[in-house]
């Protein structure tokens, strides 16, 4: 597989994309949780790349291979906490819009777990790596070379 384009290609987009990722760095969510969000959505929306990548940064933050091959099929699954259920539903009712918008019973359950803050910056993630998955599925970025920051 070849990239069509990088991109680096059209850099204040990218500083764009890139600045909505610094400020979910600082937001208060936990990196953890925001990196199964974004891994889900990305397996939800088939973008190689960018399951590669959060599988990877996961991996790096000390998440098990158990918790990250049953990712899939979380509903069936009992390794994630109700919080983490929480947000992976609503990540899937997001992803999923057009067969039928948010359900209320989603928007309300997650009052349980997050407060208006947090479940305000989760939909911003959403949004965020479907951005991110949209460009790295249709310019063609190719998996398998990236490699998560180390720690300091």
């Amino acid at each position: 597989m070849q990239p069509r384009i990088n991109v680096s290609i059209v850099p204040g987009g990218y500083k764009a994309l890139l600045g909505l990722e610094q400020y979910l760095a600082s937001c208060g969510l936990d990196r953890k949780l925001l990196n199964l969000v974004k891994l889900r959505a990305s397996q939800v929306n088939g973008c190689a790349y960018c399951i590669d990548m959060h599988w990877k940064d996961l991996r790096a933050e000390g998440e098990t291979e158990q918790r990250l091959y049953g990712l899939d099929a979380w509903r069936e699954s009992p390794y994630y906490t109700d919080r983490e259920r929480s947000a992976l539903e609503w990540t899937e009712a997001v992803m999923l819009i057009t067969h039928g918008h948010v359900p209320d019973s989603v928007f309300e359950s997650m009052h349980v777990h997050f407060n208006e803050k947090e479940l305000a910056d989760l939909t911003l993630a959403i949004a965020t790596i479907n951005a991110w998955n949209r460009m790295a599925i249709s310019l063609r970025a190719v998996p398998g070379e990236y490699r998560p920051a180390t720690k300091q």
